[in-house]
């Protein structure tokens, strides 16, 4: 199983909640008479999907009361039915309902994504694979890629120094691809290369770099685009890719689809937390 860094996760937590409790705490709770008491709660699937993000809930209720157990009945990657119990909490009131928020926004956010990029691998064919993208949210990019491939899926660049993707404003600003390929070749970084029709494709052809991302492309013109790569390169397409049509594109024997609404568009995935 895929793992985080234990201190990213609480680094990022304790973040989440001193943005939730500065500067005077959970003034709501501080007026329970009670809120010391010990209980147990438990938080439900609403809807079906794929749990992620576990380790991040966990670490808020942990950082917020030194009493907590918690009991995960589900692991990351795992499925769920709606009304499923997903995690037991033994807790003080108080710490319960401080954390309660912080501890679903992750497990929620996370779960969505990892619920939408299994969706979309059901639709394609085996050899396909779903890709993110670097459209992420600002410094929740980690945790947003863990729950990607949590789903099934897999991971683009994490960042602007990890490859070198020539894309449309590079080409126009160098005003010459050929060149600007060949010095990204002398890097020994891998290397993409942006197009968007044949002629540019015909203009790279035979250039030894590594991957050609076709961006914007009908089915038709992907195949014959893939018939003149003749299996030289890896492949990939960009390009309003939904569940509904991601299907016809992996058909055209596409090696990879990168899908920026895995992370920039999932829907939270719904659950509840209550007392019992």
């Amino acid at each position: 199983m895929l793992k985080l860094n234990p201190s990213y996760i609480k680094n990022v937590v304790k973040m989440a909640l001193k943005e939730d409790l500065k500067p005077r705490g959970d003034i709501t709770t501080n007026l329970l008479e009670r809120k010391d008491r010990v209980v147990r709660a438990f938080i439900i699937a609403k809807q079906d999907g794929v749990i992620a993000g576990l380790d991040f809930c966990k670490a808020a209720f942990k950082l917020t009361g030194r009493e907590v157990e918690f009991k995960n009945r589900v692991y990351d990657g795992g499925k769920v039915k709606k009304n499923r119990i997903i995690i037991e909490i033994k807790a003080k009131i108080k710490t319960i309902l401080i954390a309660e928020r912080t501890a679903l926004n992750f497990l929620n956010h996370a779960s969505g994504i990892a619920t939408l990029t299994n969706q979309f691998i059901k639709k394609i064919s085996n050899k396909t694979k779903i890709c993110c993208t670097r459209k992420t949210t600002p410094n929740l990019r980690t945790i947003e890629k863990y729950a990607v491939k949590i789903g099934g899926g897999h991971n683009h660049r994490y960042n602007l120094s990890d490859e070198i993707l020539i894309k449309e404003n590079h080409i126009t600003a160098s005003n010459n691809l050929k060149n600007l390929i060949e010095k990204a070749i002398k890097t020994k970084k891998i290397v993409t290369v942006e197009i968007e029709n044949i002629s540019q494709l015909k203009q790279i052809l035979g250039l030894k770099f590594n991957r050609i991302l076709f961006d914007n492309m009908s089915a038709k013109q992907l195949k014959k685009c893939l018939r003149l790569c003749k299996n030289k390169y890896q492949t990939e397409y960009s390009g309003n890719t939904t569940l509904k049509n991601v299907k016809l594109i992996s058909t055209t024997g596409i090696d990879r689809i990168s899908v920026g609404a895995i992370t920039h568009s999932a829907k939270s995935f719904d659950t509840t937390l209550l007392f019992r």
